[in-house]
């Protein structure tokens, strides 16, 4: 079939199989390109298909020459229907990852529930035996508690005051303001229960458990702070306070993982261009501002740089030692929060407009982006030809 991108809003509900081959191969070189990695053998990544996730497992693999397994949750493709673009992803991840020699299997599912989980810890025992690294990657707007049954939405407000501020339909480029009502007490406590910290623990509580962490296993899960700019919105808003709720289940984690010397951190990411941020009012204009700063200054990352960086620069560096901030956290996103690109983006703000944007910002970058995200608008790429939706994943585990 012919494969078009077809959107609904911040989503794209086709995905490209080939775009999406030649998106993992791209990342799969990077990484080949900038040598091994010393570290871990044995790696699971939880919310391993699309970004930052996506990012983690091709650098386990590639980076560490290291068994892999991902734990995602995607749509599979039917007659004439894409799948979603995690799975394409991932059946680029693992044929690549074979024919190099590597293990790579994977596990489709609510990572939420306590079936996935199981599972995961029947193909570790297996495979793996215990694994040496666990990534935590998840981005959901919805969690099905497993414990109650009770399914909880998070939402993104600010808290205490409405919020007023510029955003970007990044699809026309249109500028408008956007007035949003703030949070009440149970929408705050529903988001720190979707994207807190607490099935982070469960997931470690579970492989403990059955003893399946391996001696100086390190756990990591993925944070963002942002500038002052997105901070009613963001930091200080729902979202906020569920990342503060994850950054404080490292701590509680770590003190888990003594018995074994091992050590649960987050990591500070930079803002980028995904699904989840797609999602959120003021950022994609923010983005779009800061892309082309970065872009101008040489020093702008995309998922790839940023995760490949962090393996080697700070989790299995030449020293040994995690350099932390005074929280305790790992910090990637130090090129973004530089003073003189914030004050950049600062001086820009007030001048962004639907006329200006062209000028000002990189547009063009995010959309290209976003639809790279779904497999689309990569150079190399015919979108003419007919493409085969029905993809199988290797080393998905049934």
């Amino acid at each position: 079939m012919i494969i078009e991108p077809r959107v609904r809003g911040f989503i794209c509900i086709t995905a490209h199989p080939a775009g999406c081959r030649q998106n993992v191969l791209e990342q799969v070189e990077y990484t080949k390109s900038k040598g091994l990695i010393k570290g871990p053998k044995r790696v699971l990544v939880i919310g391993a298909s699309t970004g930052f996730g996506l990012a983690s497992r091709i650098t386990a693999a590639f980076g560490l020459q290291a068994s892999t397994i991902g734990v995602y949750f995607e749509k599979p493709p039917a007659e004439n229907k894409t799948a979603s673009p995690g799975w394409y992803n991932t059946a680029a991840l693992e044929t690549q990852a074979h024919e190099a020699g590597l293990y790579a299997k994977s596990i489709n599912g609510d990572a939420f529930s306590n079936e996935i989980k199981q599972q995961t810890i029947e193909l570790i025992k297996k495979d793996l035996g215990q694994v040496d690294l666990v990534i935590y990657s998840l981005a959901s707007p919805v969690r099905t508690h497993p414990l109650t049954g009770i399914a909880y939405k998070s939402v993104l407000k600010p808290i205490g005051a409405p919020y007023k501020n510029k955003t970007v339909n990044f699809h026309s480029g249109m500028v408008s303001d956007i007035n949003i009502e703030p949070a009440n007490e149970e929408e705050i406590q529903n988001t720190i229960t979707v994207m807190g910290g607490e099935d982070w623990a469960m997931w470690i509580d579970a492989l403990l458990q059955e003893k399946l962490l391996a001696r100086n296993a390190l756990t990591v899960a993925y944070s963002y702070i942002g500038p002052s700019l997105t901070e009613a919105i963001y930091r200080k808003g729902t979202i906020g306070r569920a990342k503060d709720d994850l950054e404080a289940a490292a701590a509680t984690i770590t003190d888990k993982l003594k018995n074994i010397n091992g050590h649960a951190y987050v990591s500070v990411n930079k803002a980028l261009v995904t699904q989840a941020s797609s999602a959120i009012p003021v950022i994609p204009l923010y983005i779009s501002l800061l892309f082309k700063i970065m872009k101008e200054q040489g020093i702008h990352e995309g998922c790839i740089e940023q995760i490949q960086r962090l393996f080697k620069d700070r989790l299995y560096n030449a020293d040994n030692t995690i350099p932390l901030d005074e929280k305790g956290r790992i910090r990637i996103d130090e090129l973004e929060l530089r003073e003189d690109v914030q004050k950049q983006v600062a001086a820009l703000w007030p001048s962004v407009s639907t006329e200006t944007l062209p000028a000002i910002a990189d547009m063009n970058g995010y959309n290209s982006e976003f639809f790279r995200l779904f497999g689309f608008k990569i150079p190399g790429v015919n979108y003419q030809e007919e493409a085969n939706e029905m993809v199988e994943i290797p080393g998905l585990s049934n």
